[in-house]
């Protein structure tokens, strides 16, 4: 089975974007290989994917930058996670996710799942339908940086 990358960039924040309060978004999907060169070292590579299969490890990078002459407080990234890519993680970040379409939010450690029972279960990477962002500190005017999350083609 192959998914075209049309698909799953299409569930990003538009790119680039910008916002009401001036922050600039602008979004990249990368497969992650890994190769062994002829004395065995292992490289990590992040190549533009053209098609991607299941299993496929993919890296989402997000840019921003505050474009505006003011610092830009509570800043919110909010992505949904693709519908054919499971999260796997978001490296050194420390977003929020929603595992029931962006209704609640939370850790995915504090986070629960029903059962067809009425019962509940904890909440598994599998199961992230949205990822945020809510900055603590103002982005000051110019400032710039880039956040991440990884999934897996399903």
């Amino acid at each position: 089975m192959r998914i075209a990358l049309i698909l799953l960039s299409a569930a990003l924040a538009p790119a680039p974007a910008l916002a009401a309060n001036q922050v600039a978004l602008d979004n990249s999907v990368f497969v992650e290989r890994v190769t062994t060169d002829a004395s065995g070292k292992q490289r990590v590579l992040l190549e533009e994917p053209k098609i991607v299969v299941p299993g496929d490890r993919l890296v989402f990078v997000l840019n921003y930058r505050n474009a505006g002459a003011q610092a830009a407080d509570r800043f919110v990234v909010t992505n949904p996670m693709p519908s054919a890519v499971r999260f796997a993680d978001a490296g050194d970040t420390r977003p929020i996710v929603s595992v029931d379409g962006g209704q609640t939010w939370g850790t995915l450690d504090t986070l629960t799942v029903p059962l067809a029972d009425g019962s509940r279960r904890p909440a598994q990477p599998a199961d992230v339908t949205h990822i945020r962002w809510a900055f603590q500190k103002p982005i000051p005017a110019g400032g710039a940086g880039k956040l991440m999350f990884r999934g897996i083609v399903k």
